[in-house]
């Protein structure tokens, strides 16, 4: 694709993401884009295989999904400040989206991957398996700070392999997240959202070559909402790992998304937190 068209698409996806209570009309949009409405509204849906409209209204409904479990804002005003005029149609687009209301939503709080905090020892209540994992080599992209703001990454990376034709290359879904929250402002947290490829696929900017190790490692596997997650990270490094006798590697632990949040009921999705162990 021509890289003049690749710009357009992540100049429109960074403005969406920094405007979402503002004017996001084909209009507007395809002014950033500086596109004439007609040919962008084409443009757009030919390269990332979704219409414009349903574009900006899901990244809005995903922003609002993160406000409502990690802020303490009434949903009047989340409502506002993702662009809804009220209430009422915030409500109903997002049931729409997520299949239950925004304070049901809050309440079982599923929007991820989330920040994990590091609490005293805990129990284990999850099963902890070590397994030999293969490599893998990311096509990525980098984020910093919040790791509940990733989504923006993740969604640009999105937006760059369907823009590429290369969705059928995706071998995994992928998040890196090396940093302890705990330890650092928000704001100075790395991370990285990517694709699990295949070794000969070119990688071409913006987009990062970045590689895990293979080896072993020990998995935990989460079955339910995101924010169980962070409950796992505690457990992992709090509980299992001080008295396992293992000795972590030195590369980031990560998260596999097994299941696609889109289409998966929030009690039924699979993740797996991965973590690299020295070899014995």
């Amino acid at each position: 694709m021509r890289p003049d068209m690749e710009r357009r698409i992540l100049r429109v996806t960074d403005y969406i993401f920094d405007n979402p209570a503002g004017d996001l009309s084909l209009a507007t949009l395809a002014g950033v884009a500086a596109m004439s409405p007609y040919h962008w509204h084409r443009m757009f849906h030919a390269m990332t295989g979704e219409p414009l409209a349903q574009a900006v209204r899901r990244i809005r409904l995903q922003r609002a999904s993160q406000m409502l479990v990690h802020e303490d804002r009434p949903v009047a005003e989340i409502a506002r400040l993702v662009g809804y005029p009220n209430t009422a149609s915030f409500s109903r687009a997002f049931a729409a989206r997520f299949g239950m209301a925004p304070l049901v939503f809050r309440q079982s709080g599923v929007a991820g991957p989330g920040n994990a905090r590091f609490r005293p020892r805990l129990s284990l209540t999850r099963p902890f398996e070590i397994r030999d994992l293969p490599p893998l080599r990311l096509a990525a992209l980098p984020h910093r700070g919040d790791y509940n703001r990733i989504d923006r990454a993740f969604e640009t990376v999105l937006h760059l392999f369907a823009a590429r034709g290369l969705l059928p290359q995706v071998r995994g879904v992928i998040g890196v997240f090396p940093d302890d929250p705990a330890a650092m402002p928000f704001k100075d947290l790395s991370s990285h959202a990517g694709f699990a490829v295949d070794e000969g696929l070119l990688i071409d900017p913006p987009l990062e070559d970045v590689r895990l190790p293979g080896g072993r490692h020990v998995v935990v596997t989460v079955t339910g909402p995101f924010s169980g997650l962070a409950d796992a990270y505690d457990q992992l490094f709090n509980a299992w790992l001080p008295d396992s006798g293992e000795e972590p590697a030195d590369s980031p632990a990560y998260i596999a998304y097994l299941t696609d949040a889109a289409t998966t009921p929030p009690a039924e999705l699979v993740n797996e937190i991965r973590l690299p162990l020295m070899p014995r």
